[in-house]
């Protein structure tokens, strides 16, 4: 019975201590977090309709994207138009009818030396042959050339052995004669601009570098434009630098169209264009600058033959105008031969007679070449080149 009771005991322990532990394990396990509150969630604010909080909508200054100060942005780019081109005013030229009379005194500042020498030696007592050999002197220092001034010099002993007596006033009259017989009063000196079979008249203007002959094409076409003609201007000069720009821009003073081409282009591709160019446009001459060709240079004579050849094919060249600067002296007769091997010169173009005493090369060159001088430039002004009056000229070498 004992050992019965004892079991009972041993077994009711044993119960109570496995409860114990496993109600200790139960409390160390953490209790599971409590759920999330759900947020408050605020509705968003109801848009105004037409009748409620709706405002008619207030005009406010606007400004351009490029008034808006965007920050840290470079700043807007303006495109700024380029200015409009005003045409060039045209100019009135003046007019060739007497232009050389009134340049007069220009010519005689230079000029007059030749004729007072001669006079002071023809007013002496007595003109043995000391005083004709210094008459000669005098005439062959002004480039008069040595067969012109023998045939003046004679002229002159006969005649005053015939008239006798030599006052100033003969002695004037007597050396004007004998000049005009050698300049040549007779002779047409016209630029010959006016074909009668067609139009336009074609003159091409040649001569070397420096003599001013791109310049004189320009105050050429303003002698023409005076005169009532339209002129078209080809720069056939494609060789020196800006020597297109210089003839058009003495081309837009007095409303002339310049044909040009490409520099270093083909000098006869140029002029040909010019032709064809003013034949359409029915103008009345056409003038063709060509290149300042250096005259010892084979070549490039051979290339102006070839600007004349080209010319041709259109119609024949009305004048061919030989440019020389008066100042050069028998210098400017090499070159006249020269160019007259090369091309037909008509007519010749003395710059630069206001600015040498050797008046004289007038005479010279004519009688070198056989064909008048038909202009003369006594200036740096856009109308001082002249039509040549052998007149005006001898008065101005004897001076009044």
């Amino acid at each position: 019975m004992e050992t019965v009771i004892l079991a009972v005991v041993i077994a009711v322990v044993v119960i109570a201590a496995l409860g114990g532990l496993v109600i200790g394990t139960r409390r160390k396990k953490p209790l599971p977090p409590p759920p999330p509150k759900a947020p408050d969630i605020t509705a968003p604010p109801a848009e105004p309709h037409v009748g409620d909080e709706a405002e008619t909508p207030r005009e406010e200054p606007r400004r351009t994207i490029e008034e808006v100060d965007l920050p840290g942005g470079p700043a807007p780019v303006v495109v700024e138009e380029p200015p409009a081109v005003e045409a060039p005013e045209i100019e009135i030229p003046e007019p060739t009818a007497g232009r050389l009379v009134r340049l007069r005194t220009r010519l005689s500042r230079s000029q007059t030396a030749l004729g007072k020498g001669l006079l002071t030696l023809l007013s002496r007592e007595h003109l043995d042959d000391e005083t004709w050999e210094e008459i000669e002197d005098t005439l062959l220092t002004a480039d008069v050339g040595v067969q012109p001034t023998q045939e003046l010099v004679e002229g002159l002993r006969e005649r005053v052995k015939v008239l006798g007596t030599r006052t100033p006033e003969e002695l004037r009259g007597l050396l004007r004669e004998e000049l005009l017989k050698l300049v040549g009063a007779d002779v047409d000196r016209t630029v010959k601009t006016e074909p009668a079979d067609r139009k336009p008249g074609i003159v091409m203007v040649v001569g070397v570098n420096g003599t001013g002959k791109t310049t004189t094409t320009g105050k050429l076409a303003r002698v023409l434009v005076a005169d009532g003609r339209t002129v078209v201007l080809g720069a056939a000069d494609t060789f020196r630098a800006a020597a297109a720009d210089q003839l058009q821009t003495w081309g837009e003073r007095v409303g002339a169209y310049t044909v040009r081409g490409p520099e270093g282009g083909d000098p006869a591709s140029v002029a040909f264009d010019a032709v064809k160019e003013g034949k359409e446009m029915g103008v009345d001459v056409v003038l063709i600058d060509t290149a300042g060709r250096l005259h010892t240079k084979t070549g490039l004579m051979d290339e102006l033959g070839k600007v004349k050849r080209v010319v041709e094919k259109h119609a024949p060249l009305d004048e061919v105008l030989l440019v020389l600067d008066a100042t050069t002296g028998q210098n400017g007769l090499v070159q006249a031969r020269v160019f007259a091997e090369v091309v037909d010169i008509t007519g010749i173009v003395l710059t630069k007679l206001d600015g040498t005493a050797k008046g004289g090369i007038v005479v010279a060159v004519q009688r070198e070449l056989g064909v008048p001088v038909k202009l003369v430039g006594l200036g740096e002004g856009a109308d001082d080149l002249a039509p040549f009056e052998p007149e005006a000229f001898v008065d101005a070498l004897i001076g009044d």
